[in-house]
This record gives C-alpha cells, structure tokens and sequence, in this order.
C-alpha cells in the first residue's frame, strides 16, 4: 500500500515533477513502515523510480519514530523497495541521549532488516565518537562498524580521554556498549593522562 500527497504534478510526461512531496509506505498488513517529505522531487514513470531533493525519512516501529534520516538527495526504486541516500547522511535515533550515524551513503532494501551505510561513517552521542568507512545497522539495534575503526571517549573538556582502533567494533545502541573484534591484528588502545 502507497499514500501520496503531492501538491503539483506535470502528467503526460517520462518524469513527472512534484512539490512537497509527503509519502507513506505501508505493509502488506497496512503497518506503517517508513514516511518520506521531500520540498523537490520527480518520479520517472519509465523507471518506476522517484529521484528525491533534501529528503527527509522517518522509519516507524508501529506509530513511533525509531530513526529519523535525512540527506542531500536520494532515489526511491524497486516497487517502493529500495531506498537510497546521498550526500551528508545523517541517521538520528529519538532517545533522551540522542545517537547521531553520519555518512556519505545509505542503502536499504525494506525486505532486509538491516542498514548499510558507506563512506566517511561517523558515529557520536554525549560519551564517544566512532570512525569507520562502512557499517551496518541491523534490526537487533546493534551497529557493526568495519576496518579501520577508530574509537574515541571524550572528557568533561570535550578533550580525547581515551583512543582505540580496531579492524570492527559492534555497538549496542539499546545497552550503549561497545566491543571490538580483530581477526589479524590486535586492537590498539591508547590512554591520555
């Protein structure tokens, strides 16, 4: 099931251009699964394929917001399947300490529960700050970050306390913990006094 709210629409042509665009995707249940606004954007009716400018995501879990995503442009295809980001990805969670998932690219296909994410991929929230070049957000709430990963804690100064790299790290954005993993070399921890 599809909603659509467009206010304008040039009809009789491949691409159709439409403003404001408000957009709900629905299950086959008729569960609301993700909403997209967008103030620019065109639908290629060859292509079965909306092109998007600034859009703005929100994935639901029911009635509620799970994550807000926005970015500089994106492509909706495949039968309101696959969604694409890109440009500035910014992945925000709702909770009271907010958890902010940067990156250039974001990939999801809504048959698959997970999240890919690649390029410049930064994770922060009040406590830490993780760097990798790709990452996965899965169902189970937990982000597996890829080599190289970088990972700092920060002081009460806003000053690095804490620094270690690893080839993966996986956090758990439900217990906010964090671990490390490395099949060939060892994680590196660095201390600052």
């Amino acid at each position: 099931m599809l909603g659509c709210a467009p206010n304008v629409i040039d009809e009789n042509k491949v691409k159709q251009k439409i403003d404001n665009l408000d957009m709900t995707i629905f299950s086959k249940n008729g569960d609301k699964i993700y909403s997209i606004t967008s103030p620019n954007s065109s639908y290629n009716n060859i292509e079965l394929k909306f092109e998007l400018t600034k859009p703005i995501i929100n994935i639901l879990n029911g009635e509620e917001t799970k994550y807000i995503i926005s970015s500089e442009e994106s492509s909706l295809s495949d039968n309101n399947k696959l969604l694409k980001l890109k440009g500035n990805v910014k992945l925000k969670t709702l909770k009271k300490d907010v958890d902010i998932l940067y990156a250039d690219n974001f990939t999801w296909n809504i048959e698959n529960t997970n999240y890919l994410l690649e390029g410049n991929i930064r994770f922060e929230n009040q406590n830490i700050i993780l760097n990798a070049g790709k990452a996965i957000l899965g169902s189970d709430n937990i982000i597996e970050f890829f080599n190289p990963v970088k990972y700092l804690i920060k002081d009460e100064n806003n000053e690095n306390k804490y620094e270690i790299n690893s080839e993966n790290a996986y956090y758990n954005l439900d217990t906010e913990s964090v671990s490390f993993k490395a099949k060939d070399k060892r994680v590196k921890s660095i201390i600052y006094f």
